[in-house]
Formats: C-alpha cells, sequence, structure tokens
C-alpha cells in the first residue's frame, strides 16, 4: 500500500514536469477551473444543501481543483511508512483512492489541455470547446475507471468516519504535524474527515454524483452525439 500510494504521487508529479515543459500548465488549471464550476452546477442541489456543503468543497478544492498539491505530496513521500503504522487500514485505502483519482483526473486533464492548446489557443474554455476536447482525448476505460474509484473512495470514507477514536486521532495529531511541518498533510486529512462525518450517510451524497457523471460521460462519449447542438454540459 505504502509503495502504491508513493507511486500515485510519482506520477503526478512527472505528469506535472511533463505540462510544464509541454508549456500547458496554465491550460490545465483554466480547465481544472472550469470543471470546478461544472460540478458545483450539475451538483448544485447538493451543494446548497448543509450537510453536503463540506463534503461537494472537499471533493472540489483538494480533489480535483487547479490548487497546488506539491506540499501535501512531498510530505506524504516523507511520512507514508509511518502513517501506515497508525492508521487503521480503510483510512489508507481511502488516501490510496484519493491520489489514484488525482493521478488519473490530471493524466486526462492534460491531454484535453494538449487538444485545447492546438485548437483553441488563447481562447478561454467553454461548453463547446470542453465537449469537443473530452470526445477528441475520449478513453472511455480511463473516464469510467475514474468514476469507479470515486465509488470505492465513498465506500472507504463511509467505514472511516465509524471508526472509534479515529477523530480524536486526527485533532491530537495536529499540533506534532505542525511541529514535524506537515500542516499541509493534516489539514488535508482533517477537511476530508470532518466534509464526510458532517454527512452521516456517505453514499446518500456519492450515488447521485456517480450517477450524474457516469450518465453525461456516456452521453459525451456516444457516437450519435451531434455537437455543438446536443451538447449535455451546463454554461459556465
Amino acid at each position: 500500500m505504502v509503495q502504491q500510494i508513493i507511486k500515485h504521487i510519482h506520477r503526478v508529479n512527472a505528469l506535472r514536469d511533463l505540462a510544464n515543459q509541454l508549456g500547458v500548465m496554465p491550460i490545465i488549471h483554466q480547465l481544472q477551473h472550469w470543471q470546478c464550476e461544472r460540478l458545483l452546477i450539475t451538483h448544485d442541489d447538493l451543494a446548497q444543501q448543509k450537510r453536503y456543503k463540506k463534503a461537494m468543497a472537499f471533493f472540489v478544492d483538494e480533489l480535483y481543483g487547479p490548487k497546488d498539491f506539491s506540499q501535501r505530496d512531498a510530505d506524504l513521500v516523507r511520512v507514508i511508512p509511518k502513517l501506515a503504522k497508525v492508521l487503521p487500514e480503510k483510512a489508507m485505502n481511502a488516501m490510496d483512492d484519493a491520489l489514484s483519482l488525482n493521478a488519473l483526473s490530471f493524466d486526462l486533464d492534460m491531454a484535453m489541455a494538449q487538444y485545447l492548446n492546438t485548437h483553441y489557443p488563447d481562447e478561454p474554455i467553454n461548453r463547446d470547446s470542453y465537449a469537443e476536447a473530452y470526445r477528441h482525448v475520449g478513453r472511455k476505460d480511463d473516464r469510467e475507471h475514474q468514476i469507479d474509484i470515486i465509488s470505492h473512495l465513498g465506500d472507504q470514507l463511509a467505514d472511516v468516519i465509524k471508526i472509534r477514536g479515529i477523530s480524536m486521532l486526527i485533532s491530537l495529531s495536529r499540533r506534532p504535524a505542525k511541529l514535524a511541518g506537515l500542516l499541509a498533510l493534516h489539514e488535508f486529512l482533517e477537511r476530508g474527515f470532518d466534509a464526510f462525518k458532517a454527512i452521516g450517510d456517505v453514499q446518500s451524497f456519492i450515488q447521485p454524483v456517480l450517477v450524474r457523471e457516469k450518465a453525461l460521460m456516456q452521453v459525451l462519449l456516444s457516437e450519435d452525439l451531434t455537437l455543438p447542438e446536443e451538447n449535455p454540459l451546463p454554461v459556465v
């Protein structure tokens, strides 16, 4: 598990380096920002519910958005062997899912950014250019795997919040984490736990998201789709 988590981090770091070399990092950030706005529109009914607000913000800000995760990732590589000894297995599984999702999402985003950079240079992303890039990249198997990871992550988080003493463990570890220079990592874990603890029934949040995202993916990749007339994406 430890080596697998480190592998995810090395993968996304290598992709970031390549994106910088290709000069597409600004487009990736723009793309990620657009996707976050789209997610909030698609799932507005969930985002507006008080018990889901933190969970939606965690997905958008900590797992999928244009935030710089380099400090968190560097912290993880440094201490993951020690974390594996004190964190429950389900918490480690959730971390593995989160970092796997981050790496795969960045890979797909970079592929789309390269298409947008070639066909829409210096143009802001909109629903039509996004749909066109999405269909060009394709990779349906990877898109389905992306959704599967979110589903599995939801299952792991649902179990983590039920573990006796996990809340106290996270709370008590904040000061040692800060002293050790691991505050970015601790805050990531703390926000994730707090967000999903507030929900109670994690699947009540995850399942509607999965159903909508899967349906949207299937329409966007359908051979019968005609763009721009039948674009299923909302205006962002």
